[in-house]
């Protein structure tokens, strides 16, 4: 029986992290992250965890004391937000090249400029293709389970690749919902003890950590980080069932609300999808076949499935919460559309950029996403697909 409990999101990842209770923990503090190492700092001082946390002058420095950390063979872990994931940007790739299970919890920021403290997508967005597994959370009890999770997923042997838990800053970061804990010893024996092959200090078995990687070998390391993005689709479906049998939590590769009927379908990430999900249920009461399709995650990209998923939809939209500003849609609209066409489902789909720089997404603003598909298949046209939703001005 878990335990009930009240608390934001931050705090919510602080305490997985308290109960994982990593080898190794450098962090810088970021709005809206702050509170994450602030948190777990005070579990470091009253000897609830025996992590030895490094307090550094940068997000860059936090990266590199991960790196350096987690190649000696130490469990590690970190967060931060925006700004604070780009001034790690040169780290961030080194981390996944050299397969690292580093987990970070992302709280998902606006990147500047202008500077903007708010909740959008552009930081996880930026960093998507940098070979770290990237997970989205919906509210703080996904936000719980996935950082739960995390480690399992990304030390697998046929893994061993960093990843990002995302949630969106100050929307479920600093908002207190009900949520269930895990006991702290099932959640010991389900992470389990950190024993990696190959690590730095292991004097027996000596090894070299990012020496020069030249034509006769780059290639082929980073095929092998493409087949281990791939291999984590897998493991990530393994670890959801076994935490399921331990919660009765279910989580796929993504989440399918009314999808079974639907004829207008959404599909969008994180705290979106539960004023989508709000929107669909007044629908439905006017007899309307609205549906949802919520990413969890998002690298490795679940493109077959999602186009399976979609096939018997009439209308699709596709929310992004950061621009991609290169006129042909957001990331999000990207990957699926590639994953419909790889399947040759041929489905009318719309793309909307949104909420940008934290600005409100609100029920109307759904409902009307969902009057436009029922116009594109009424008209059957679709004119401008690329669209904004929420932007004043807009027509």
């Amino acid at each position: 029986m878990g335990i009930r409990e009240r608390l934001s999101g931050n705090e919510a990842v602080a305490i997985a992290m308290k109960q994982i209770n990593p080898d190794v923990v450098a962090a810088f503090p970021i709005t809206p992250s702050t509170e994450i190492p602030q948190y777990f700092s005070t579990f470091v001082n009253n000897g609830q965890v025996d992590t030895n946390f490094v307090a550094v002058e940068s997000e860059h420095s936090a990266m590199s004391a991960c790196i350096g950390s987690e190649a000696a063979g130490a469990r590690t872990m970190t967060a931060t937000s925006a700004n604070g994931l780009s001034l790690m940007w040169e780290m961030i790739y080194i981390a996944s090249s050299l397969r690292l299970p580093i987990v970070l919890s992302l709280v998902n920021r606006a990147v500047s400029g202008p500077l903007n403290i708010h909740n959008d997508h552009s930081d996880a967005m930026g960093a998507r293709d940098s070979g770290w597994i990237q997970l989205f959370s919906e509210n703080n009890q996904e936000a719980y389970d996935n950082t739960i999770m995390a480690n399992r997923i990304a030390e697998h042997e046929d893994v061993l690749l960093p990843l990002m838990v995302c949630q969106d800053g100050f929307i479920t970061s600093h908002s207190i919902e009900n949520i269930e804990l895990i006991e702290d010893e099932k959640v010991k024996e389900f992470v389990g003890k950190y024993t990696p092959k190959h690590y730095l200090l292991d004097d027996k078995n000596p090894m070299a950590i990012g020496p020069l990687d030249l034509q006769s070998y780059l290639f082929e390391h980073k095929a092998q980080q493409a087949i281990a993005m791939k291999n984590a689709k897998k493991v990530i479906l393994e670890v959801s069932k076994e935490f399921e049998k331990m919660t009765g939590r279910k989580y796929g590769l993504f989440e399918e609300y009314k999808l079974d009927d639907a004829e207008y379908v959404v599909v969008c990430m994180n705290s979106t999808a539960g004023t989508v999900k709000q929107t669909i249920d007044e629908l439905r009461e006017k007899g309307i076949k609205a549906g949802l399709l919520k990413v969890r995650v998002f690298r490795p990209f679940p493109g077959e499935e999602i186009a399976k998923a979609l096939s018997n939809a009439k209308v699709v939209a596709i929310l992004d919460k950061a621009d991609s500003l290169n006129g042909q849609g957001g990331a999000l609209y990207e990957d699926v559309v590639s994953g419909m066409y790889n399947e040759k489902l041929t489905i009318p789909t719309v793309n909307y950029i949104y909420g940008i720089g934290g600005r409100d997404t609100t029920s109307k603003d759904i409902e009307k996403v969902y009057e436009d598909l029922i116009e594109i298949n009424k008209s059957n046209k679709l004119e401008n697909p690329y669209r904004y939703l929420g932007l004043r001005g807009d027509k």
